[in-house]
């Protein structure tokens, strides 16, 4: 049975390369699933969680958002940043969301600075919802 390549990379280093049946990704418009044999295609990624399943076994990362291109049978993730989900740290993610909020108090939303900081709490707080999917 084919498989797709799936790779993940970030501006500091490659994360990820393996081979997975498929790759269940947070597109701009929701999730959506490739598989071997999917259409080309360029999305954007929002926060989340994207997942690799092969054969039975399931294996996810946060992204904090990005690019995916797929094509001939390879999903190359480029994302902002990327860390298995089993890593994330909720308490450091509460920390930088409630930081993040606080300086937005203080700015207008006209303010060059306020949609760094609203993404800054998107970002943090899909960290932390992708913390719980962690097995107990």
């Amino acid at each position: 049975m084919a498989k797709l390549s799936v790779e993940i990379v970030t501006p500091e280093k490659r994360i990820l390369s393996v081979q997975a049946d498929e790759a269940i990704v947070p597109g701009g418009q929701g999730l959506f699933g490739v598989r071997p044999g999917h259409t080309p295609f360029l999305s954007l990624m929002e926060p989340g969680v994207l997942t690799l399943i092969d054969g039975g076994r399931r294996e996810s990362f946060f992204v904090a958002g990005g690019f995916v291109e797929v094509s001939n049978d390879k999903v190359l993730v480029l994302a902002d940043g990327a860390e298995p989900v089993s890593g994330i740290d909720v308490e450091a993610a509460r920390r930088r969301m409630g930081e993040a909020q606080q300086r937005l108090k203080d700015l207008k939303p006209e303010d060059a600075r306020y949609e760094v900081e609203q993404a800054s709490v998107r970002r943090e707080a899909a960290r932390m919802n992708a913390a719980t999917m962690r097995a107990p």
